[in-house]
Parts: structure tokens; sequence; C-alpha cells
């Protein structure tokens, strides 16, 4: 019996359509509502809604579904429509009257949004911290290439020197400011929407700050309507940041892509990491690079996605919510899945000392010699328009002998500043607060 029937049942082909993917997808969430149902519980006893014999079972239980779910032992049974209901159903079985005591002063409306909060907020952990290790990465092979001379681009045409450090390096600051991105959604997750019930609070005299001490949020969403309203917007948030660093992912893997084909040559793989044709026996080809870029794009749709469900409905909850994470969740396994691989590749990287004096880089230091005539006091326009007159004569000559010293170009990286900035950042997310506070709340009897 689903938690919501009367006694009149839903025709087979309804509940099949309606129901959907949720099944498959709460597993995802288990962890979490566990988590949610320990503080809901602790804070019932502390209100005088549940005694300290029916508190110590639930508590006793819920951390037995925890521990079973963190290892991927919790199932939902077949004609269970949610998580939050398989909760109930195993608690009910286990502890009788007791079990179904659990949803006092709460709905499945803040469960789901408990849940995701929770989820979305641990899952920001994971994936700044494998930014973290990308970035480690990046800057270690930027200081390792800083010396290797790297054409740069503008209109697909040569246009100044660049290095491999400055182009590994780029990237580690992009994803710096990634970071920030994802300390928004943080702030946007990091609020407690549990007691906000079904958008309208309840009449139970329950504590809304107890919970949020128990689940290690910074903050409440304190008006019910509005933490209702947030549903779509806090996955919005975090689709955001997945699109941030699919950003950075997605350039890194498109100038992968084209620095190995033959007609650049700057980089190659090793042969284990690369693909072959079925009928070109030459071939070794940058798949992963290519699905990541795939997937970036990908993930860059994502926050449009979710506004195109959630943007033309009215205040409360509506059943399009539950849309979201068809898309949401696996992008979320996906985008972690893409740092990793990236992180794994990039030290295989063979990279290549570029022959700078090749015909089709001739002018790739022409600024170079504007640069040395205006340091000899000639007007930068009248020293750009000698070097243009000389170019267009075919009198033009250079050398590679270029000297770049400020801050962030080739001869200084400031590679350690790049550093130092991701590092505060990560600290500003204060993941220890959340990380005892949780742990705490699977010690029991630790509030009681």
């Amino acid at each position: 019996m689903k938690l919501w029937e009367k006694g009149n049942q839903s025709e087979k082909f309804i509940e099949e359509f309606t129901v959907g993917q949720d099944p498959d997808l709460d597993l995802y969430l288990a962890p979490y509502d566990i988590l949610g149902s320990i503080a809901h519980v602790l804070m019932l006893k502390d209100v005088g809604l549940l005694e300290d014999e029916e508190t110590s079972r639930l508590q006793s239980e819920l951390i037995t579904l925890y521990r079973e779910s963190a290892n991927g032992h919790f199932t939902i049974e077949n004609g269970i429509e949610d998580v939050h209901s398989q909760v109930e159903a195993i608690l009910s079985r286990r502890l009788g009257d007791t079990g179904k005591k659990i949803h006092t002063g709460r709905s499945r409306n803040d469960q789901v949004l408990v849940d995701l909060h929770l989820f979305i907020r641990d899952q920001i952990r994971e994936i700044v911290l494998k930014m973290k290790d990308l970035a480690e990465t990046l800057l270690g092979l930027s200081e390792q290439y800083k010396n290797y001379l790297l054409p740069g681009y503008t209109h697909f045409q040569v246009a100044m020197p660049s290095s491999f450090g400055l182009w590994f390096g780029c990237f580690a600051e992009s994803l710096a400011d990634d970071l920030l991105v994802f300390r928004a959604a943080y702030h946007f997750a990091n609020q407690n929407p549990l007691g906000s019930g079904a958008g309208f609070g309840t009449s139970f005299p329950i504590n809304r700050k107890r919970t949020t001490e128990l689940l290690g949020f910074d903050d409440l969403s304190y008006n019910v309507m509005y933490a209702m309203n947030k549903r779509g917007r806090t996955e919005k948030a975090m689709a955001q940041a997945i699109s941030s660093v699919a950003d950075t992912l997605g350039k890194l893997s498109s100038d992968l892509c084209m620095y190995m084909g033959q007609d650049f040559g700057f980089v190659s793989l090793p042969g284990k990491f690369t693909t072959g044709s079925s009928i070109m026996p030459h071939k070794s080809n940058p798949d992963v690079f290519e699905l990541v870029r795939g997937y970036c794009n990908q993930f860059i749709s994502l926050p449009n996605e979710i506004s195109l469900i959630v943007s033309n409905l009215p205040t409360g909850y509506h059943r399009d919510f539950q849309l979201i994470k068809e898309s949401f969740i696996p992008s979320i396994y996906k985008i972690k899945s893409c740092i990793t691989i990236v992180n794994q590749i990039l030290p295989e990287l063979k990279i290549e000392e570029i022959d700078m004096s090749c015909g089709k880089y001739k002018y790739i230091f022409s600024v170079e010699e504007v640069n040395k005539l205006v340091m000899k006091g000639v007007p930068f326009r009248d020293a750009y328009r000698e070097i243009a007159d000389k170019i267009e004569k075919g009198e033009y000559q250079s050398s590679p002998d270029i000297k770049h010293t400020h801050e962030g170009s080739m001869g200084n990286l400031c590679n350690e500043r790049i550093s130092e900035k991701i590092q505060n950042r990560i600290l500003e997310f204060n993941f220890e607060k959340e990380q005892k506070a949780l742990q705490k709340l699977l010690e029991m009897n630790a509030d009681m």
C-alpha cells in the first residue's frame, strides 16, 4: 500500500507512468534520506513527540539501514514507489507502531528536499577534491614543461608564441574559478529545508534549528514555502557549477584532440589510451577526450534543461520536479568520472618539442620584433607599421629570443599563486563541519 493511498488503488499503467525511474534513482539518495530520518527522530524526542525507548529503537534501526545503504545493500522493493516509503515500510515491519511514527511532522516533500540538499552537499565535496587533484596535476605539468614553446592561435591563425607551461596552467586557474561556482551551489544546498512539510509547515512543535545542527547545515531555509520553491533552483545551482567545470574540461579536451592531429603533432598518447579504425591501420584516435568533450557539452545544457522544467511552475510542489532527477543525478556521477579520467591520462601525454623555425611559424615572433623597437624608443604604432611593411615586402626576419617577465606570462607563470588561490577557496567550504556533524549523528545515543 502506498503512503498516500486511501482505499482506491491506481491503475497499473498510471502507477508505472507516475513512478517512472524514481525507485532506481532514489537508491542514490537512500543514505541521505536515512540521515535526515535519524536527525528527525532525535528532534521528535527532544520536543516530546517520541519516548526515549522509541527513539533508541528507531535510531538503532536507522543506523543499521544507513550502513546497508552505504554498502550498496539497500533495495527498493517492487510496489514501493520511493526511498521514503521503503524506509518507513522497513521500520514499520521491524518495529511495528513505533516505526509508523517516523513520518510525524514531515512530508515526503521536505524529505526529498533534505535528501537532495545532503546529496548535493556531499557530491560537491567529492567533486571539489577531484578538482583539487586535477589542478595539482596541471600545475605540475605546467612547471615541468614551462620552457617548451607552443604556438598560440587566434582565429585559427598562428598568432604569438605561447608555452605548454602557460597552456597547462591556464586550465588550473580555470578550475580555481570553477570552485567559486561550486561554492555558490554549496551555499544553496547547505541550508536546511527539513520541517517545511508540504510547503506550509506543521502544527507540531518541531524544532528546525535542532535538525539544522544535527545535519551540519550552516543555516535554515526559514520560510517553509520558499523551502519548497527551492526545489529545482537548488539542482540548477549545482547544474551551473557542473556546467562551469565542464566548460574547462571541454576546452582542454578540444585542444588535445586538435593538438594530437598530424597537422599539429604537438602531443601524443601511448596506444593503450587510444582507439583504432576498423579499416585504417594507422589510426590512433583520442576517443577519450572526444567523449569528455561530448559529455561536457551535455553538462553545459543541464541548467537550461532544469530551467525549462521548472520555470513556469506556480508556488508549491508539482510532480514535474521528479523529472529533474533523470538527468541531474547521472550527470553528477558522469562529471566525476570525466574529471578522474582526464587526471589519469594527462601525465601520460608525450609533449613534443616544436620546431618554431618551421615556415608556418615564420611570423609568430613579429610582435616581439615590434616590442624590441618600442624598447629602443620607437612609438608603438610606428614600430608596428615598420614590421608590417617588412612582412609585406618579404624583408621580415626575427629570432626566437623572447623575454616575458610580468605576472602570469611564460617567464613568470605564478603557479604558486594559482595553487594558493585553489587551496584558499577549498578551505572556504569548511567540509569538516558537515563531516563531523554526520559522524556524530551516526554514533548511537550521542544526542540522547
